[in-house]
């Protein structure tokens, strides 16, 4: 396997031979130093160090041939491009996203652990780059690359990039800890001797086999410790702690048990800090994180942090299960920490891992970018109308099409992470049916539905327009039951659907005419046979006193009467009314007043029938439509509902449609009444409520 990193660093020194670095070193020295890093310091496999020197041979020439190499090593050294190429427009906003990037473009999961190697060795040498430079490589490694390290169990490197991190961007505070750290690393020494010394005897009187070690924070933690305590560098109690590594069987109840004795000992001997006892024997982290800490005073007043583990907790805790989960204080995606467990995994246990069971980042969202380089997330199966849509709906609204990575591509293309998308927009276009099929986003998809609808509705009301003028130019009238038997003819499912393709002139006007005429020619033809039903009703009238046929009914009707109040005027009991002899259903009530009286007594007069009400009012229930204009004061609607609801109606629709023109509201109100008494009482207070301009019964 030396010949393929011999071969890959060959390629990489004829490729790089005319490139230097800001420094004025030679280039090749990059990739040479990210092997070392990969080698000694991670532990990676020759692919991975052939995978640096080809990446940087491929990045600054694309050009270069590295097709001899194993698809493996190919694989990592396209994801390691990728990564390189993003350009944060943002970190500091976007650094969850970044992440998430970086560990899309890692199909191969040794991508991202290269890449971390590749940032440590920037971060050694950063005094080479201009001030501009390093506060966006400062804040990058701060962002990205310091919790992936950590996540990926990369301790000592993620220990190393805060120090140079703190260093460059806190350099009077880094340097007062690190002083401070190396002003007190003798009293620290002195301070353990001292404090193991009165338990020796005791630990080893047990029998107790024991190592003591004493962990020191990182400076960039005692310095974010400070900051969130607000206290100065004498108040962090566990600067350094203590640690008790028990040597014994990995057996769980003679590991717990040793552990308390340890404990036991200890706070015989010291005073503890009962509140700052932390028991994660008894109840493990959920990363699998056992151990106990105590903070203890000594003799002097001096705290200390005591921490008691066996050596196979301490193993655990530093190279197994507790290192995979995630950095504190960074937001999760459970998929993604999961996937970086396995990273972790698949590095410790190389021998195990087949290529074809190498572990996937997730795939449900893909990264793309602007053309100004912000990073847009959308989930697969995006197109480049839901890139648009994702912008701006207006743009969406717009689109005609895209440039892909600089290429014109329709609005339905596909796109990928990585991609960097341009929207191409006409003035004149308009969302179509079938964009509903190219798009996956439901912030896409509402807007194109809603784009729809609005054309309908403009359409619809154009059609409205076109019928009214026409009905009244031929003086014919179009009934709702006519309406219904026309529109199931069209096969149209709304009455918007109907006037919208009457307004978009799919619908022949005229055919609504040919209609109309036709149901009055059967109207004409029917006339004997609805005499002879006219006869047979007449036997549920009785006769007044000037000799007339008249019917008489009340709100509960007549029994084993055949009559209906006619839609077209909704009469309510207590209305001028006359009765009209239909063909097929009985007898129809209409009111005086209504639109069409004047034509069905003209044309009809032998099928024209009295009526008048019984004295006293029904229980019976009658619908009526009132129209009501009011100022655009949203309280004005709730007032007439309260008035309403004061008297003998209910509510059965009350639709609103806001008049921006007029300023005003349009109310139309659907009601069921027992009389005109009260009806009338309603329209009266109605009409009175402040706000209403006018209230009209239709």
């Amino acid at each position: 396997m030396e010949d393929i990193v011999q071969r890959a660093y060959q390629i990489a020194s004829e490729a790089l031979k005319d490139e230097f670095l800001s420094d004025g070193t030679s280039f090749i020295g990059h990739p040479e130093a990210v092997a070392r890093i990969v080698e000694d310091e991670i532990g990676l496999p020759e692919s991975c160090i052939a995978a640096v020197y080809l990446h940087e041979a491929t990045r600054m020439h694309e050009e270069t041939d590295i097709s001899e190499f194993p698809q493996d090593v190919r694989v990592i050294v396209e994801g390691l491009n990728k990564i390189s190429g993003i350009k944060p427009k943002d970190t500091r906003l976007e650094a969850e996203n970044y992440k998430r990037l970086i560990v899309q473009y890692s199909t191969d999961p040794r991508v991202v652990v290269i890449k971390i190697a590749d940032r440590l060795e920037i971060m050694r040498r950063l005094d080479m780059f201009s001030k501009t430079s390093r506060e966006q490589k400062l804040l990058e490694t701060l962002m990205l690359y310091i919790p992936l390290a950590h996540q990926l169990g990369l301790y000592n490197i993620k220990g190393e990039l805060e120090n140079i991190y703190f260093r460059y961007s806190e350099p009077e505070q880094y340097r007062l800890i690190t002083n401070k750290l190396k002003a007190t690393e003798r009293d620290r020494e002195q301070l353990m001797q001292e404090f193991i010394e009165p338990l020796k005897k005791k630990l080893t009187d047990e029998g107790i086999r024991y190592k003591l070690k004493i962990r020191t924070k990182a400076a960039y933690s005692i310095f974010r410790k400070m900051q969130v305590q607000k206290v100065p560098f004498e108040g962090v109690y566990d600067v350094f702690a203590i640690r008790f590594i028990i040597d014994c069987d990995p057996d769980p109840v003679i590991e717990k048990d040793l552990c308390w004795k340890v404990y036991s000992y200890v706070t015989e001997e010291y005073e503890p800090d009962t509140k700052r006892l932390r028991d994660w024997l008894t109840n493990p982290k959920s990363n699998g994180y056992e151990s106990l800490h105590i903070t203890v005073k000594n003799k002097r007043g001096s705290s200390l942090e005591v921490q008691i583990r066996t050596k196979r907790m301490d193993d655990e805790a530093e190279n197994g299960a507790a290192a995979h989960w995630a950095y504190k204080g960074i937001r999760h995606e459970q998929t993604l920490d999961k996937w970086l467990t396995s990273v972790r995994y698949n590095l410790e246990h190389p021998a195990d891992l087949k290529p074809e069971d190498m572990p996937l980042p997730p795939s449900r969202e893909i990264f793309v970018f602007t053309p100004t380089g912000e990073l847009k997330i959308l989930p697969t199966g995006s197109s480049v109308l839901d890139f648009a849509f994702h912008i701006h709906s207006g743009l969406g609204c717009r689109c005609t099409g895209g440039k892909v990575n600089g290429k014109v591509v329709p609005i339905k293309e596909k796109l990928v992470t990585g991609d960097v998308v341009e929207i191409i927009t006409g003035k004149n276009q308009r969302p179509a049916q079938d964009w509903l099929g190219w798009v996956v986003t439901s912030k896409a998809r509402s807007k194109i539905r809603l784009e729809l609808d609005s054309d309908e509705r403009k359409a619809a009301a154009d059609g409205r327009e076109i019928l009214k003028r026409r009905l009244k130019n031929w003086k014919l009238e179009l009934s709702d039951a006519m309406m219904v038997e026309l529109m199931k003819k069209m096969n149209c499912s709304s009455v918007v659907a109907f006037l919208a393709s009457i307004g978009r002139d799919e619908f022949d006007v005229n055919d609504v005419k040919a209609f109309i005429l036709d149901a009055e020619a059967r109207h004409e033809a029917s006339v004997k046979a609805a005499s002879e039903i006219e006869g047979s009703r007449k036997t549920y009238t009785v006769s007044s006193s000037g000799g007339d046929d008249i019917l008489v009914i009340n709100a509960r009707g007549v029994k084993g009467l055949d009559y209906r109040m006619a839609k077209c005027c909704n009469p309510v009991c207590g209305d001028d009314v006359f009765g009209f002899v239909t063909r097929t259903e009985g007898i129809k009530i209409h009111r005086m007043s209504c639109p069409n009286a004047a034509r069905l007594m003209e044309k009809y007069p032998y099928r024209i029938q009295k009526v008048i009400w019984q004295q006293n009012e029904g229980t019976g229930n009658f619908q009526c439509t009132l129209a009501i204009t009011a100022e655009l004061e949203h309280s004005v609607l709730a007032s007439v509902m309260d008035v309403i609801g004061q008297f003998k109606a209910s509510i059965r629709s009350f639709n609103v449609n806001e008049n921006t023109g007029n300023g005003t509201y349009e109310i139309t109100a659907r009601l069921l009444v027992p009389s005109t008494s009260e009806l009338d009482k309603v329209i009266s207070l109605v009409s009175a409520l402040k706000n209403v301009i006018k209230v009209k019964r239709l």
